[in-house]
């Protein structure tokens, strides 16, 4: 007696959890090296860390938190949203909270991104953006920039009726390049009204151009355009992963329905009021990166090596594809002398290398080997 064709067609079950399409997709991402074998002191410039440190302050109101580590921290993260307000004068309530920016970046592609969905970001773009879009069950679309800069026609270019939502890094990470505001203000007009724009400002406290807008403007003034930005830069602190968004009340909505209660820490909410409020300590450090963006720029160039201009608190330093002068190997011999710096072959930058500024040592450091390699010396 023959099977019959039901029993013949029926799908074979999976033998495992099977993770949906898209998964499996991601390249999980690898952050910049932080140390070097046989050096017990390596100056570390591959993570675009302040070299400042936080604020004294942060560092206090995190202390005084040690005492209370049985407590939940109150779930909204209330003191630290105030705080932020305070600072943009915002209103608390358009503001939400993550686990570094990284986090709020997920929860956007999470709400507003599904199977058949497309998500667009440019080419040397945050890799974050690529992860989140994949996470969601959405479908990354990869924009071409002009010049290591975002291309506001090309983008434009790029939206189908399938498009939900529009990452743009501003200042980029890894180029250090921006778009001026009336760039970004003509990008959010030729969007359709259903599509998300997410301005990623990490680096926005840096940028000293008189035609740069982090875009809190438009996050507060239109129904899809959201602003993100972190503590994990100039405020020094990485560790405690805190990050901010503001948008229009409907979107910020979504996303504390998604947001998981208690997201950020007691230490982190204290830490990251206190810093937002220290005009000082971000003034030093704003200080000190422009000196030594400027100066480390012009001594690389001097060298005879390319450098994007940069905006934000790192430099991405260009190498010519011939042997004993790439990147790779200029890399290998920095790290030789204790230099860490940012391979960014994964940002499609194969031939760069992104160098953070760092403190004073550190940088001399960098520029002394650097300047070794391009003239050929040993690694003795």
């Amino acid at each position: 007696m023959s099977s019959s064709p039901s029993s013949a067609s029926a799908p074979v079950a999976p033998s495992r959890p099977v993770p949906r399409p898209g998964v499996l997709a991601i390249e999980a991402y690898v952050p910049g090296k932080s140390g070097a074998p046989g050096h017990a002191k390596v100056h570390k410039l591959s993570s675009n860390e302040t070299p400042l440190g936080p604020s004294p302050k942060a560092v206090a109101a995190m202390r005084a938190e040690a005492a209370k580590l049985e407590l939940y921290p109150e779930g909204t993260s209330r003191v630290l949203r105030e705080a932020i307000a305070a600072r943009y004068g915002l209103d608390p309530a358009r503001i939400v909270c993550g686990a570094g920016s990284d986090e709020l970046l997920s929860f956007l592609a999470y709400a507003y991104l599904g199977a058949g969905d497309e998500g667009i970001f440019t080419e040397h773009g945050f890799l974050v953006y690529r992860i989140a879009i994949l996470a969601a069950g959405g479908t990354p679309v990869v924009v071409p920039e002009r010049d290591l800069r975002a291309d506001v026609d090309a983008l434009l270019a790029a939206v189908t009726p399938r498009t939900r939502i529009v990452y743009l890094a501003n200042p980029n990470n890894p180029t250090g390049t921006y778009l001026p505001f009336d760039e970004i203000r003509r990008l959010h007009a030729g969007l359709p009204p259903h599509v998300l724009l997410v301005l990623d400002g990490a680096y926005a406290e840096y940028v000293r151009a008189n035609d740069y807008s982090a875009g809190l403007d438009l996050a507060l003034e239109a129904n899809n355009v959201v602003m993100t930005r972190t503590f994990s830069k100039i405020h020094g602190l990485a560790a405690l992963r805190i990050g901010w968004m503001v948008g229009p009340s409907e979107v910020v909505d979504a996303i504390n329905r998604i947001r998981g209660p208690f997201n950020l820490s007691g230490a982190g909410i204290a830490a990251g009021a206190a810093a937002i409020a220290d005009d000082v300590h971000v003034a030093a450090a704003v200080a000190h990166n422009d000196t030594w963006l400027a100066t480390m720029t012009g001594a690389v160039q001097e060298l005879g090596l390319t450098v994007t201009p940069s905006v934000a608190n790192f430099i991405l330093v260009h190498f010519p594809d011939a042997p004993g002068r790439t990147a790779a190997e200029a890399d290998a011999f920095l790290s030789a002398r204790g230099v860490i710096t940012r391979r960014v072959s994964s940002y499609g930058l194969p031939h760069a290398l992104r160098v953070t500024v760092g403190g004073e040592e550190a940088n001399t450091a960098f520029l002394d080997a650097l300047t070794a390699f391009v003239r050929g010396e040993t690694r003795g």
